[in-house]
């Protein structure tokens, strides 16, 4: 049984400009490393893997874990991810002001995808933005 998550893994294409993007929007840095041998190739299915990974933690203490396969290329999809695609679709923070973390998107190389729109009970205000990788965000701002 389930009993916790305990991070989220995204696959990119440069690392360090990745970290660059999410720690401009207020993720930090907790974990470093590069990571191969035995083990690794056994978990990730690939022979003589060797990825370079971040984990990065979000304010609440979640983490967000990105990865950049050094021993085997990336194989990006789409240049931005549809939310439709198959597979996993998004990941999703809550934010204090929409409006401005979209920006800051923008300003870190990212894309807005919609403009923000209210939910029907007018609880959340949510709009879905790419990264740097055009890897699927949604943005969730509580407004109760």
């Amino acid at each position: 049984m389930i009993i916790k998550t305990r991070h989220t893994g995204l696959v990119v294409k440069d690392i360090s400009a990745s970290i660059e993007f999410y720690e401009g929007l207020g993720l930090r840095v907790w974990k470093r490393e590069n990571e191969k041998g035995h083990f690794l190739s056994q978990v990730v299915g690939l022979e003589h893997a060797e990825i370079e990974t971040a984990k990065l933690k979000v304010r609440d203490g979640s983490l967000l874990e990105i990865l950049e396969y050094k021993s085997h290329p990336t194989m990006p999809s789409a240049s931005k991810y549809p939310p439709n695609s198959h597979g996993c679709s998004h990941v999703a923070f809550t934010v204090q002001d929409v409006e401005d973390v979209c920006f800051q998107i923008v300003r870190l190389g990212g894309s807005v995808v919609n403009p923000p729109a209210v939910s029907d009970n007018g609880l959340v205000k949510v709009v879905y933005c790419h990264d740097l990788d055009g890897i699927l965000m949604e943005l969730v701002e509580e407004l109760h």
